[in-house]
Formats: C-alpha cells, structure tokens, sequence
C-alpha cells in the first residue's frame, strides 16, 4: 500500500517491525525480499512516484573540496532513486546502467592502498550476486570474455598474454524499480509505503544503545515518527552520513561517530575523457563491435580494457578500465571546419594539434574513410582517503536541517594509476602489432582539471570488524546500535572500478537474509 505521508497526523506515532528509509535501489530491492514475509514493513520515501524541484532541494549542500556536480543532481529523490537518472540507450528504446561485480582483488587487503580490505572476499558474495542479477534483469553471472564473443566483428583485440585483458560489462533496465517493483510493494500485504516522507533524524536510547523511532518531516509541515524493531537507512551515500551526523542528541558528534569516521571516507570513480587510441590498422573498427554496447543473445552488453591483476600488484595500481570510442573522418573534418560535433570535446581537438604530424602520417595509411582514432573514457579506483568527506554546513533547509557539505580530495595514487595505466596499454597495444595511445598526461601532471566523478557515492559508512575502522560491521549494522543497519554503496571499504550498482544491490540481497534471521 502506498501512502501520502502529507496526510499523516501531526506527531502520529506508525508502528510496525522492520522500517526502510529510502525507496531508492537498495532501499526497494530490500522491501521486495521481504514481501509476504510474516512480519510488517515500513518504507519511507522523501519523494513521490516522481522527481519534483522543491523535494529534489533538500540535496542542495556545499562543495568545498575538489570540483564537483551540485548535490541535487547526483540522483533523483523519488520512488525508484538513481535509477530515473540512469540514460545508457540499451536497445529497444530502452534506457538503463552499466553492472559488473567487483573484482576479487577489490575485497583484499593491500599494502599499497591505505585503509583497503572487506571483511570477506568476492567468493563470499558471489551467490548474492547471483540474486542481484535477477534483481536486476540481467544475463547469466557470467563475466568471461569468451562468453561473450559472437562473432568476428564481436571478439576482443588479439593482445597478447599479459598485463591488459579486455572485460565485460552488463547493461541492466532502469524501468522495474520504479514501475513493475513499484506495483509489487505496493501490493503487498505486510509493505506499507509513504511517499514525500523525509527522514530528519533517527532518535536512540538514552544510552544511544538502541534506535527508537525515526523522526519524519514533510514539506507540508506535518511531522510524525515510526518506531521499530530494526532499522534500515538506505539513503545514499551523502544522505546517509547526514542523517547520522544529525542525530546528535545523545551523542554530541553523531549516531555511530565515536571515532570519527561517519561521512569520511567519500569516494568516487574518477572519470577522464583524455588521449586517443591511434589503431595500425586501418580496418580495426570493424573487429571492435565488443567494446560497443550491443547484444548478445538479448543481453546487452559492452567489452572495455583492464590492468590484469597482475599487474596492479606488480606496478602497486587501483583498479581501473578504460573504454574505446571511434572517430570518424567526416567527424573530424566537420570539427575542424568549426562546425560543432556530438561528443568531440576541446579535449581531443587540442589532442589532435599536438600530434597532426603523426596523425596524418597514419591517416594516409589508412584506406577506410570511417574510423581514424578512438576516443578513450577512463575509469578507476579512488583509494580510500579519510581526509575526503561529508560533513554538515551552516546552511539550513526548508526543514531546519543542516545541509551536507561535500570535500572530495583525490591522492596522487589515484592520478598515477589513471597516467600508468595508459603506459601500461600503449605499450601492450604496440608489442601485439595493434598501434598505440598517444597520452596527454605525464607524470608530473596535477590533478587533471578534466577529471568527473560518476554520480558513484560511497565509503561514507565504511564496513570494518573494527569500530574504530569502520561505521557498520561486517552485517551492515552501525557500530554500538544494536538494531540500526545500512544499506547502499556507502558500506564500501574500497570500491574497484565497476560501477557499484550490483554490489549494493548484491549486498542489499545478503542484509535481507540477515534481517529475516534477526525477526525471526
């Protein structure tokens, strides 16, 4: 059943066993696990079934450390959260996001990356991963290149063993969390959902022990609480923190913060658009339909290069990948007659005046007058840096609530990987006879201004066995309250290069198990 929250009684206290905050991926793939379940579910979603402006403002916040989107734009506050944001054209006329799990490297401690390791490995979790495929109607949980090879125009670059791989990407729908999930929680019988319900703090204890009730607002003005055996935040990465700093009642700096780390710990997957894939041979772009978004019996899917293993421990890298993108004569000679071109950026046109001599001196090679270079969109890890956090602004919203403030730092690891790594497949490239890269960034380049985050928030509610590591055990549930969880990419000690979709979803599957168990 789903509710109007604006029709709720002022101070009228709801009642039920389990509580959700937040009808975003996590927040709805959670509720659906337990529908029909012999206990009662509340969800509470700030937003409607849609996105509107006034509700969207509450994510306006402060930047104040390296570049970034405004806050309200990272995602939409209504039913079925980030994925109204999702925009990948899947086929169809279909839209949707990329999905891969991380990579068993990702959960392991290394000695190189700072504050790194899960409380388990990949093996771990691959069964939920499994479960989170059919949440997110997807393929098989198969990820092996050689599964996904159709036919000549479909297979991957002939390189040689060693420290360059090509992986595979998954394509998942954006439409079923907020339409078919949306018609299924709503007609559950023990899943009651209230929509334009704004949680502004989660009220403890005396002791701070245990979380009584969550304190609800609505823009209306009418307030009420829900009170619960167990809750769930499922907010965000950035929301999450914030509610938590906001409950300082019974502890000054915040639920779960006795040592500091609620909101630190931010992280993103830096995005670059820098450099070009200059192929030997004229005729590569039709061997390169794998690394395009196409489909493979009716599984979209899309093929990128990445640093084997290997080589990340050998050259002490994060992980990361990079995707080809063509470009055609007519595009190229459209740009330089000052004639404006989808996806050309000022990036590559600089790109193309450093190197003209080489560049033609390649094109005249070339016999095909379609592909001349390729376009490269780097993705990476982001090291875990307490210094790169959410805090709480001075700025108040319409609610009375502090707004979040965002400081995102990136450390030079993070930069070396993404300048190496391109060394690393240049050189690859060029052993297995297949051309090169030409690099725009060197070893003594800063932080490149071009570098984006992927609307990818995590690591503000870091998972760790220790508290004094880490804001939620290896369950999810905050340390020091006994019956407050988290759900969502901001338990993510480390986050590899995949986007973090299917491993939240993942580890919302596994938090469902473990809450059954505890209501039982």
């Amino acid at each position: 059943m789903l509710i109007d929250a604006r029709s709720v009684p002022e101070n009228e206290t709801i009642e039920t066993d389990v509580c959700i905050a937040g009808a975003g991926i996590a927040g709805i793939t959670l509720a659906r696990e337990f529908i029909d379940r012999e206990f009662r579910v509340c969800l509470l979603e700030s937003g409607g079934l849609g996105p509107d402006r006034a509700t969207q403002s509450l994510y306006w916040g402060e930047n104040v450390g390296y570049p970034y989107y405004p806050l309200d734009t990272h995602g939409a506050r209504a039913f079925g959260g980030t994925s109204h944001r999702w925009h990948v054209e899947i086929g169809y006329h279909r839209f949707g996001v990329r999905l891969r799990p991380l990579d068993p490297i990702d959960f392991e401690e290394r000695d190189w990356v700072p504050h790194s390791g899960w409380p388990f490995s990949k093996a771990h979790l691959d069964p939920f991963y499994e479960r989170a495929h059919a949440v997110c109607q997807i393929g098989p949980y198969r990820y092996d290149v050689g599964d996904w090879e159709d036919s000549e125009e479909s297979r991957r670059l002939p390189l040689m063993s060693g420290p360059v791989e090509t992986t595979i990407f998954q394509f998942g729908p954006r439409d079923p969390f907020y339409g078919e999930y949306r018609e299924q929680i709503d007609q559950a019988r023990n899943l009651t959902t209230y929509l334009h319900a704004n949680v502004v703090e989660v009220e403890t204890t005396d002791t701070g022990r245990a979380a009584t009730c969550l304190r609800v607002a609505c823009l209306e003005g009418n307030r009420f609480s829900v009170e619960a055996k167990l809750f769930i935040l499922a907010i965000g990465g950035i929301e999450t923190p914030r509610v938590l700093l906001l409950s300082n009642k019974t502890q000054s700096g915040g639920l779960g913060n006795q040592h500091d780390l609620v909101g630190r710990f931010f992280m993103e997957h830096p995005h670059l658009w820098s450099g070009v894939y200059v192929p030997s041979d004229p005729d590569m772009f039709n061997s390169t339909g794998l690394y395009r978004v196409h489909s493979v019996d009716g599984v979209p899917i899309m093929g990128k290069l990445a640093l084997a293993e290997e080589v990340l421990r050998r050259e002490r890298l994060l992980s990361y990948c990079v995707s080809i993108h063509p470009v055609t004569r007519p595009q190229r000679e459209r740009h330089q007659r000052g004639v404006p071109q989808a996806g050309i950026s000022d990036l590559l046109a600089a790109a193309y005046g450093r190197i003209k001599r080489e560049y033609e001196e390649t094109l005249a090679r070339f016999r095909s007058p379609k592909v001349e270079v390729f376009r490269l969109n780097h993705m990476s890890e982001q090291a875990p840096n307490p210094n790169s956090r959410v805090t709480l602004a001075a700025e108040r919203d319409v609610l009375g609530c502090r707004r979040a403030q965002l400081d995102w730092q990136m450390s030079p690891l993070d930069v070396r990987t993404i300048i190496r790594a391109q060394e690393i497949i240049s050189a690859e490239l060029q052993r297995s006879g297949l051309g090169h890269l030409q690099i725009d960034l060197h070893d003594d380049t800063p932080i490149p201004a071009g570098i984006v985050g992927g609307y990818h928030q995590m690591g503000t509610t870091r998972m760790h066995t220790d508290p004094k590591q880490g804001v939620v055990d290896q369950n999810c549930r905050v340390h020091g309250v006994s019956n407050l969880f988290i759900a969502g990419s901001s338990v993510f000690p480390t986050v590899g290069y995949a986007n973090p979709v299917l491993t939240l979803v993942a580890l919302a599957v596994r938090l469902a198990d473990h809450i059954e168990e505890l209501m039982i």
